[in-house]
């Protein structure tokens, strides 16, 4: 397992982290942005204790759970894009929490969110943070769940964020969220 020292992660504030995109995306999770434990590993909801992976397993959306902890292994890079499941952020750049975010960054992110769901054209797009969601699109009465409107063509979701400082949430109650969205992006 990787080990970091408090300073080795924050030389990774302001770094990107790759989309995990291949193939045809049929569930496109967007995460809120990149923490400095992904950036340090080039993994998305790589922290140890994020309850991303255990939800998608628990869901029945992956056969096994991704430990993405030391980073992606090539066999989950190909598990993921032959289920078509990809991964994002509305902001691309890493930093220690989501709430150093400002709202003009957030903005921008969603602006360029909707252009790469225009290209990807996934079936789902499931934004995970309800009050980033509001912040980056300007939605300030937006609830979770299924939304009335589409994302660049694509049907949009409003679902928990994973991370440990959502507390309310549960492995069980965010698989069933991410369950739903999975359901909604099965092929016609």
């Amino acid at each position: 397992m990787a080990r970091f020292t408090r300073a080795q992660l924050e030389s990774f504030n302001g770094a990107l982290v790759d989309d995990l995109v291949g193939g045809r995306v049929r569930l496109l999770f967007v995460g809120i942005n990149p923490g400095l434990w992904t950036a340090a590993v080039n993994a998305h909801f790589a922290r140890r204790g994020n309850r991303f992976w255990p939800a998608l397993h628990a869901a029945g959306i992956t056969p096994y759970e991704v430990d993405a902890s030391d980073g992606m292994r090539a066999d989950d890079l190909a598990m993921l894009a032959a289920l078509g499941v990809g991964i994002t952020n509305i902001v691309p750049t890493a930093s220690a929490r989501a709430d150093e975010l400002t709202r003009a960054e957030l903005r921008a992110g969603g602006a360029a969110l909707a252009a790469k769901v225009s290209a990807l054209r996934p079936n789902v797009v499931a934004v995970l943070g309800l009050t980033a969601y509001r912040q980056a699109f300007e939605r300030p009465r937006a609830v979770a769940g299924k939304q009335g409107e589409r994302l660049g063509g694509a049907e949009l979701w409003v679902l928990p964020n994973p991370s440990g400082l959502n507390a309310h949430e549960t492995t069980a109650s965010l698989a069933a969220a991410y369950g739903a969205a999975w359901a909604a992006a099965a092929p016609a």
